[in-house]
């Protein structure tokens, strides 16, 4: 039976690679909930059984988000752990009701082969790890979530989406905005096009905290530290569901580094057809929204954008948000939405096209900040 459970998977992933990697897909990465459901075959295959899903990394997301997200799934279920830290596997096998031998290392991973009660791999892990994670689960016959940034550069990404193409399973970006629902009556009302012409927009997001220490893998840079990883990726992925567009060039960008890593950065990115946008993001200082504007004089907004709760939608017309739904649990819904897709054999929100746009876009935000010079965003 687990045999034949693991085909079925391999064969769903199989099926659905070829239509998340579709042109519309492809281009804005950022299809709506419901409009994906108008892409579901009738003749998806309904299966009732719940997926299993291995945490890798033990760390404060893992343990405030993700882990308690997974007690409210109605698809997936938390049955493996993989740690470089042992001594934190006590603690989780109580809290969790998981077995040992779903318990895993960084240096015993190549057991999970063998795991037929583990079917995905969530990979929750600092930035610069994401790659070598996520080849070793791929390698391991185990389908892959990754938490966002992707990965530091497009070139890891694609090794990423090649690895677990090779392996015949599939990997999706740990994107929750495109699963919460204010975000998604955002981009149902984007998509009517019935504010006029986008005019300009703005996109922020930032916390008010302090410079992050240098011993920690946030203070480092080639952990993937600082405010544009960590933060930014909001704000890129925010403008391109806001516009349903990729931007074609940084215009210019500034970055404040008392450290390694930037603590604020903000940037203009030209879209096509001229519209810019304004991104700033922060580990020092709050902001938090999402706009568009529009040159009949409408706009539409979320603030906040991306809280774990309380993402609040408004506009010039009060009908494009008629009602603020409350989300408390998005991660619940992002890791719902993605298990459906592998049991149904229907595309990713967030395949790992989406989050190798966004780390293109990042890195040409960073060489426009370093070189002072608008540079041209290549995604290729």
């Amino acid at each position: 039976m687990s045999k034949t459970r693991r085909k079925f998977l391999r064969q769903a992933g199989t099926f659905a690679g070829g239509l998340a990697l579709a042109p519309q897909l492809a281009a804005c990465g950022s299809e709506r909930a419901t409009t994906q459901a108008a892409t579901v075959s009738a003749a998806a295959p309904q299966v009732k059984r719940k997926l299993g899903v291995a945490l890798l990394g033990l760390g404060s997301y893992a343990r405030g988000q993700i882990a308690p997200a997974l007690q409210l799934t109605e698809h997936c279920e938390l049955r493996g752990l993989i740690t470089g830290s042992p001594d934190k596997l006590p603690e989780w096998q109580q809290r969790y009701g998981v077995a040992e031998q779903h318990c895993y290392t960084y240096d015993t991973m190549a057991q999970l082969a063998d795991d037929d009660a583990i079917d995905v791999v969530y990979v929750i892990t600092p930035t610069a790890t994401h790659r070598t994670f996520t080849e070793r689960a791929a390698a391991a016959g185990k389908h892959v979530w990754c938490e966002k940034p992707m990965a530091m550069t497009p070139a890891d990404c694609q090794a990423m989406i090649d690895a677990c193409a090779a392996a015949n399973v599939r990997l999706a970006i740990g994107y929750r905005m495109l699963h919460e629902p204010n975000t998604q009556t955002f981009i149902g009302a984007r998509d009517a096009k019935a504010f006029g012409s986008l005019q300009r927009m703005t996109s922020q997001a930032g916390y008010a905290g302090s410079d992050p220490p240098t011993d920690y893998w946030r203070g480092q840079r080639a952990m993937g530290g600082g405010a544009l990883y960590d933060m930014g990726v909001y704000t890129v992925n925010g403008l391109r569901y806001a516009t349903g567009q990729r931007p074609i060039a940084v215009v210019e960008a500034r970055q404040d580094r008392p450290t390694e890593v930037d603590v604020t950065t903000t940037y203009t990115l030209r879209f096509p057809g001229g519209v810019l946008a304004e991104g700033k993001t922060s580990v020092v200082e709050k902001c938090n929204l999402l706009r568009n504007d529009y040159a009949t004089g409408a706009w539409l907004q979320l603030e906040p954008m991306q809280p774990y709760s309380g993402v609040k939608g408004s506009a010039s017309d009060a009908r494009a948000f008629p009602a603020a739904i409350e989300s408390p649990h998005q991660q619940r819904l992002q890791m719902d939405d993605d298990a459906q897709a592998l049991l149904q054999g229907t595309p990713f929100l967030a395949p790992g096209e989406e989050g190798m746009i966004d780390i293109a876009i990042i890195r040409a935000i960073i060489e426009s900040a370093e070189t002072g010079k608008e540079i041209t965003i290549r995604y290729s």
